[in-house]
């Protein structure tokens, strides 16, 4: 990927970020859910791992600490952005008590560790 692409997905990022932000304040996560937006029928350039690292290298500068959720939300966008069917995953495990959000491409989980998927119990997928 080329600097110009790799700059281009870490605005995105920060864009996304403060979106997120903006829409949960107003909405609530109802509104965040139903402006998901679709995934673009073609591919841009970047990768999904390049997506993804667009938004670790972000949260790190960004001046709020993020949830798993907000994080989650904002890589499906960039994804879906680039052409990618990515899906946010919500989980859960009854006792104790823990929750996780994460993102899913093509049943894979991208950006976090894989044994959520066997861990936790999915309750929603959007």
């Amino acid at each position: 990927m080329t600097g110009r692409g790799r700059a281009r997905l870490l605005g995105r990022a920060l864009w996304e970020l403060v979106r997120y932000d903006a829409l949960s304040r107003c909405c609530g996560f109802p509104g965040v859910r139903r402006r998901m937006g679709a995934v673009r029928k073609s591919r841009g350039t970047a990768t999904v791992a390049a997506a993804v690292d667009a938004v670790a290298c972000m949260t790190s500068f960004y001046w709020k600490p993020l949830l798993c959720l907000q994080r989650s939300v904002v890589t499906a966008r960039l994804l879906r952005a680039e052409g990618f069917q990515a899906d946010v995953v919500i989980g859960c495990r009854a006792r104790p008590f823990y929750s996780h959000a994460w993102v899913e491409v093509d049943g894979r989980v991208v950006n976090d560790s894989p044994a959520y998927q066997t861990k936790l119990q999915p309750l929603d997928r959007f």
